[in-house]
């Protein structure tokens, strides 16, 4: 008998659940080991690679469209899950020791070799500081976060869901405020047009930006120690949901049963939506349309907010439908992306220096970046993390050693 949605129980949809968070951050180090053959008329990484790649290019355009929301949607989700397990201040102490001392220790120790594979990259003719980043040492508020702004944005949004819960929690002791909520939230995830519902405010915030085109997605706060509008709305909007989900998880069923009908039109904006940046960009045999700008920014925005949810809500889809049930593999590579989304930066940008210069197709320089950077990586992972305090620092736990008899490996 085939298994049913309406019977699998809830620690297999959480199984699902956590492959995604993982893999988002995994599609980081895939997003960002693209950016150097991403084709543009100008150079918009440290280096910009002799071969640009049109497929890469389309690649990180698809990761970037949903992989943030996605991720932080799963972040609120299991951000409920334990503040209801542990309590306020063990919740607390459980955030800021994954979240925040990662963050305070870690930020120096990539910061540091970025820094130097920039300077190193300036001896290039295409390569260099990004353009227009603020220069060293920065000035309050700048600040240069880099890949590690999530983590910051993390603490902003806990410290801002907690005191909304606390203000809610005292104003409605009867709980009615909070039942009213809860059916409102059903009735618009059981609406098939539910994502173009939540797509509602990041779409306004987009149309309000005059600098937004699509290709940056939800402007990310990496740069300055405020975060910016975008990003509290677009990434605050999806905590938001998933916190809520978290309270229906019987609801993650109907995100199961509607994937094949979120992928399909998810495809088709994103595809749409990348047309539309080469258009706006003036990319070389991008076609020409006459239209003014401010109006295929318009149609930009209004593509690409409801891009994001359905896209989204395919990937938790497809997430719930095949990835249900415990898999070793998925959860040791859950486990691992954290620790390998922190050091991957670095390693990254170095090997996109390396081969920048070299007489060779993009895609694949970009396969050798992706082999040679996440290989010693994941060796690190289970060599220096998985069994020591750094793995119950960023997983919340240690890793057992089991032995395999006759002289097998040490595995968890």
């Amino acid at each position: 008998m085939s298994r049913s949605t309406a019977i699998a129980p809830a620690s297999e949809r959480l199984h699902a659940l956590d492959a995604v968070r993982g893999f988002a951050l995994l599609l980081g180090i895939v997003l960002h080991a693209t950016l150097s053959f991403v084709p543009a008329p100008t150079r918009i990484w440290i280096i910009q690679d002799t071969h640009q790649s049109l497929a890469l290019g389309l690649l990180f355009f698809v990761i970037h469209v949903f992989r943030m929301t996605t991720f932080f949607l799963m972040a609120g989700f299991f951000a409920r899950m334990s503040f209801h397990r542990r309590g306020i201040w063990g919740f607390v102490t459980d955030r800021l020791q994954r979240i925040g001392l990662p963050l305070v220790v870690g930020w120096p120790i990539v910061f540091t070799p970025m820094a130097l594979v920039v300077i190193w990259a300036a001896g290039f003719p295409n390569g260099g500081p990004i353009p227009g980043a603020p220069r060293w040492p920065p000035v309050l508020p700048n600040f240069p976060l880099t890949h590690l702004w999530f983590l910051y944005v993390l603490l902003e949004l806990y410290v801002a869901m907690l005191l909304l819960r606390g203000a809610i929690v005292w104003l409605d002791v009867s709980g009615t405020l909070r039942t009213v909520v809860d059916r409102l939230f059903a009735q618009i995830m059981r609406n098939p047009l539910a994502p173009l519902v939540l797509a509602i405010p990041i779409g306004i915030a987009f149309c309000l930006d005059q600098r937004w085109i699509n290709v940056m997605g939800v402007r990310t706060p990496d740069q300055s120690l405020v975060t910016n509008l975008q990003a509290w709305v677009g990434f605050g909007t999806a905590f938001g949901f998933g916190w809520l989900l978290h309270r229906q998880t019987d609801l993650l069923r109907i995100l199961e049963r509607r994937w094949l009908w979120n992928l399909l039109p998810a495809l088709g904006l994103i595809l749409i939506s990348f047309v539309l940046v080469g258009v706006m960009m003036s990319v070389p045999g991008a076609p020409k349309l006459p239209v003014s700008f401010a109006t295929l920014r318009l149609v930009s925005a209004i593509l690409y907010a409801p891009a994001i949810w359905i896209s989204t809500f395919a990937v938790l889809g497809l997430a719930l439908r095949f990835m249900s049930g415990f898999s070793p593999t998925r959860r040791y590579l859950a486990d691992a992306s954290y620790w390998l989304y922190l050091i991957h930066m670095p390693i990254v940008m170095a090997l996109q220096v390396v081969l920048s210069q070299l007489d060779w197709p993009g895609p694949i320089k970009f396969a050798i970046i992706l082999v040679v950077a996440i290989l010693p990586m994941l060796a690190s992972y289970h060599l220096l993390v998985r069994f020591t305090f750094i793995g119950a620092v960023l997983n919340g736990r240690r890793a057992e050693k089991r032995v395999l008899p006759r002289g097998g490996i040490a595995t968890a």
